[in-house]
């Protein structure tokens, strides 16, 4: 398997109470081949910050501050800005499973696919 660069497209809107959980299970997938687009969509609270200091701490992080526009526009950016074979997306306040990515890329690559489609379990 090739192991081609899955990119991650996070839209935030003052969601610092979650944006810890969150990014903690992005940055422990079992798939590592990873990018992770964090579009701060004009977040008032301390959201820019909690970005910031994972940033710092691992490459894999872009970050992208826009004023607010919405949801959509800001997974827009991140498509606009995406570099990865595959793209998915993922809420702020939301989290995943470690194995998450590692399982929708094998998916993918098994059946030709070139959108998968799952709801909470996989």
């Amino acid at each position: 398997m090739k192991n081609e660069l899955v990119s991650i497209i996070v839209p935030i809107f003052n969601t610092e109470k979650y944006l810890d959980r969150c990014l903690k299970s992005l940055l422990q997938q079992t798939y590592k081949n990873i990018e992770i687009i964090l579009i701060n969509d004009g977040s008032t609270d301390s959201s820019g910050d909690i970005l910031t200091h994972y940033a710092d701490k691992d490459t894999r992080i872009k970050i992208i501050s826009q004023s607010n526009k919405g949801a959509s526009a800001a997974r827009n950016v991140g498509l606009r800005n995406a570099c990865g074979e595959y793209i998915t997306f993922v809420d702020a306040d939301d989290y995943v499973e470690q194995n998450m990515l590692e399982k929708l890329y094998i998916s993918a690559r098994k059946n030709n696919a070139e959108i998968v489609v799952f709801g909470g379990d996989i």
